[in-house]
């Protein structure tokens, strides 16, 4: 695959086919874990290394799986990837992994990472399964460090635990909005999110399921 194409497959997910913002997939870690930044970074960087490193496997033994059991396999190969994942976050990050809960245990039904590695690691070579997963990754990143950065911002007045907007309590102005750090903001942030860049790339937005009668009978 020449190198121009290879770019393409790692930046087209970062936008023009972002993973949540254009297929929705994934979009119950970015609900569920995107109170703050720390744990935002952490779900993204754990799914992006499970997306890159299953891609790899998978692609690497593509023609020696039966297609009768392909899924099995695959789901096989990104749970052992997930429980090593969550057992280096217990050692070294006990706090984030806490937080976490069994989100990062769920990486294993991921639609996304089953997604890339049914429809493209399946179907390629090793080096670009690695690419579109990487891609991927990181498309699912930007929008979950997005939503955590802002639900922080304006749930704790901090960014990464460091403190920019100083509350009340602190003797500053600024008075928290406990709403975003439940669930329904990231939610509304998500959608708020869709809609925006579907605004501006137009060709992102799905077409009506319904006309109304007026105009479907001008379009006959």
């Amino acid at each position: 695959m020449a190198a121009g194409n290879l770019w393409h497959t790692l930046t087209e997910p970062l936008v023009d086919k972002n993973p949540i913002t254009l297929q929705i997939l994934g979009i119950c870690s970015a609900l569920a874990v995107t109170t703050s930044l720390d744990t935002a970074l952490t779900m993204a960087i754990s799914l992006t290394v499970v997306l890159v490193l299953s891609a790899l496997v998978v692609s690497l033994i593509r023609k020696h799986i039966p297609g009768t059991i392909r899924l099995i396999v695959q789901i096989v190969i990104v749970a052992s990837l997930v429980i090593v994942i969550d057992q280096f976050l217990q050692a070294f990050f006990f706090d984030i992994s806490r937080r976490l809960s069994v989100f990062v245990s769920l990486i294993t039904t991921n639609c996304l990472v089953l997604g890339r590695t049914e429809s493209f690691s399946r179907n390629n070579p090793p080096f670009p399964s690695m690419v579109d997963a990487l891609g991927n990754g990181l498309g699912y990143s930007l929008i979950l460090c997005i939503i955590g950065s802002l639900r922080e911002l304006f749930g704790n007045g901090s960014i990464l635990g460091f403190q920019i907007l100083r509350t009340v309590d602190q003797g500053g102005w600024y008075v928290p909005m406990n709403l975003m750090l439940l669930a329904p903001s990231a939610f509304f942030l998500l959608g708020g999110l869709v809609w925006a860049i579907r605004s501006i790339r137009t060709d992102q937005a799905e077409a009506p399921e319904y006309a109304p009668p007026e105009t479907a009978e001008r379009a006959g």
